[in-house]
């Protein structure tokens, strides 16, 4: 489970475009993402194929005749703030101007959500946004009374129509680079497979195109994502399709420094992904897991993997090919029936695990999940109250771990600077969810430099460059 962030994604550009489209080089487009990384490909996407359909992206709003808000429909929560993003838009209008509804709400909510966003002239959906430059121009041309709705099955991953310009290249240290999409898990308390559907890999040949165009264009980061990327090539029959993966990225785009890996789903006895992520200088020694819990109980009620004695004997194993492996994941307090054992048998097993990161969210109760409506739902307070108990253990924990830190010598990532100090990360730190580490100096963003960590706190590094 990610937590929800605010991004106006501008376009680069897309070289040949598969299939018809009309230009129009006078509209003018503003996206406005909402959710996680997945949601920011995707939107990025959306702005590539219209800024090569002819169309131009502006910064604010009212510049612009189109706006396109890339929604999210994960939790009650990020709905109700993509709900209201859209009514603030439609509220705002301009005449002529058109408000589209893109991603996981529209493709959740379907056509319902034209009822509770008056306004709302186009609703496009997760797996069908790379038809967006046809509902524009369908917009443009149809002067229909209520809002067009495009919603067909893709039956299969949204993949870009189109490839990379060489000639104007993402000038951007790190990027996402989106893997698959959909999920096959059927955790209890998830709402994604209802409207994103199994997990379905995107081709090879595409993400090794997009690779390596992201690396001739400057990036230093690849960052894999997607529902699960420990699924990748298993709706083709694969056994192995993330390790081979990670080789063939290597091997199109030997200019990439790192190769980092997000979302994986726990997955004891996968010794290939770990000699694969060992075998390689450039993947970074990181791993974000979503958990969900650390009770065998309460991991069967949500339907994920309740072997827990799998589950540690696969983080030794992770930790055995990489020692100074960095391990995250995300857990779940106040599912339905969690007692007060359960949720003590969560932090034994966060003692015993000792992550270098966690996030934590109280359950959120989503319509259409199996979990929805289960007996022994869990009282607000005492959410609040368990919520409060895993953040305080695990800062001992992290600040433990980041002390354990001290006298390293790490290669960083600088990411920004100004006031006589930079902003940098490590292999241990996700862009926008980790730490950072902080030098006492300006340098240049994009630059890797290497340091030593002089300071810790529960969720930073000090560091001073070294020679």
């Amino acid at each position: 489970m990610l937590g929800l962030r605010r991004i106006c994604v501008y376009p680069t550009a897309w070289g040949t475009i598969c299939g018809h489209m009309v230009r129009n080089k006078t509209s003018r487009f503003y996206v406005l993402t909402l959710g996680c990384p997945k949601n920011a490909v995707d939107s990025e996407g959306i702005s590539e194929l219209l800024t090569a359909a002819g169309y131009r992206a502006v910064a604010k709003p009212n510049w612009a005749d189109f706006l396109i808000v890339n929604t999210c429909g994960f939790l009650e929560v990020a709905k109700a703030e993509s709900i209201e993003a859209l009514r603030q838009l439609a509220a705002a209008k301009r005449p002529g101007q058109k408000l589209i509804a893109a991603g996981c709400l529209a493709e959740r909510a379907g056509a319902a959500l034209a009822s509770e966003v008056p306004g709302l002239d186009g609703l496009i959906g997760a797996r069908s946004w790379t038809d967006i430059a046809t509902v524009v121009q369908e917009l443009i041309r149809d002067g229909r009374q209520g809002p067009l709705i495009h919603l067909p099955d893709a039956g299969g991953v949204p993949v870009h129509a189109a490839r990379l310009s060489r000639s104007e290249p993402r000038r951007r240290a790190s990027a996402y680079l989106k893997i698959g999409d959909g999920c096959s898990a059927g955790c209890s308390f998830c709402t994604i497979p209802g409207f994103k559907g199994a997990s379905r890999s995107r081709p090879r040949e595409l993400i090794l195109c997009e690779a390596q165009s992201l690396v001739e264009g400057g990036v230093r980061e690849v960052i894999l994502i997607a529902q699960d990327t420990t699924a990748y090539g298993r709706d083709l029959g694969q056994t192995d399709g993330l390790p081979r993966l990670i080789e063939d990225i290597l091997q199109a785009a030997p200019g990439l420094r790192w190769l980092r890996l997000m979302y994986a789903y726990p997955s004891p006895g996968n010794q290939r992904l770990i000699d694969a992520m060992a075998a390689h200088p450039q993947v970074c020694h990181y791993l974000d897991m979503p958990l969900q819990h650390g009770h065998p109980e309460a991991l069967r009620r949500m339907a994920r993997p309740h072997r827990v004695d799998h589950i540690l004997r696969w983080i030794e194993a992770l930790r055995l090919g990489m020692p100074d492996l960095a391990l995250r994941t995300t857990f779940l307090v106040g599912f339905p029936g969690e007692t007060e054992a359960e949720f003590q048998g969560l932090l034994d097993f966060m003692d015993a695990v000792q992550f270098d990161r966690v996030g934590v969210f109280p359950y959120s109760r989503e319509p259409g999940t199996a979990a929805y409506d289960m007996p022994d739902q869990v009282p607000e307070e005492i959410k609040q109250a368990r919520y409060r108990r895993v953040m305080e253990r695990q800062q001992v924990i992290s600040r433990a771990r980041n002390q354990a830190q001290l006298g390293r010598r790490l290669e960083v990532l600088v990411e920004g600077a100004g006031d006589g100090v930079s902003i940098a990360r490590s292999y241990r730190d996700a862009p926008e969810i980790d730490g950072f580490v902080i030098l006492p100096e300006e340098r240049a963003a994009g630059e890797f430099l290497p340091v030593q960590v002089t300071g810790a706190t529960t969720y930073d590094l000090m560091a001073s460059p070294t020679v």
